[in-house]
């Protein structure tokens, strides 16, 4: 059975940056849950961050691929630049995914670790643009097949192939 590493804060989990989850009710994470396919994890908490912590976003309208190519920074909304705590979070995700031998991950979007369709712009004033965030464009770059939670019916396609 293929298991898929998930957004702890899309189980509920109180580990965004405001202290706060952000469920995702959906049937489909109500069958996978009782499966034992989810496998939960939280990227930011794994780099070393706390709950609550500052806002932070890739800078410069940069992607998870530039801030891994060492080309982009992550930064906080107070200025600090926290790209090593973004990048050692993606390497225990992708640890994590390895260990559990999870083929996919479902991972929460705008996010400057787990964003897949789209992040924030970097300026902090509600913009995005189209990019990975960190976690999830090592997690690409190593064969985990990243969905967001609005391609979770996608999602359930692939799983159904495999």
């Amino acid at each position: 059975m293929d298991k898929i590493l998930i957004s702890a804060c899309l189980l509920g989990a109180p580990v965004r940056y405001d202290g706060k989850g952000k469920p995702l009710a959906h049937p489909l994470i109500d069958r996978w849950r009782s499966q034992g396919r989810l496998v939960s994890f939280c990227p930011e908490l794994a780099g070393g961050f706390q709950t609550p912590r500052p806002p932070a976003e890739i800078a410069d309208e940069a992607t998870g691929d530039a801030v891994l190519a060492g080309e982009g920074r992550v930064i906080d909304i107070d200025g600090a630049d926290v790209t090593e705590m973004f990048v050692e979070g993606a390497r225990r995700a992708l640890a994590m995914a390895r260990a559990e031998r999870c083929r996919y991950a479902l991972l929460i979007d705008g996010s400057p670790s787990c964003g897949s369709l789209n992040i924030y712009d970097g300026r902090f004033s509600g913009g995005r643009h189209a990019g990975r965030g960190v976690t999830a464009a090592l997690l690409s770059a190593h064969g985990v097949e990243v969905f967001a939670p609005v391609d979770i019916d996608r999602l359930a396609a692939r799983l159904s192939l495999d």
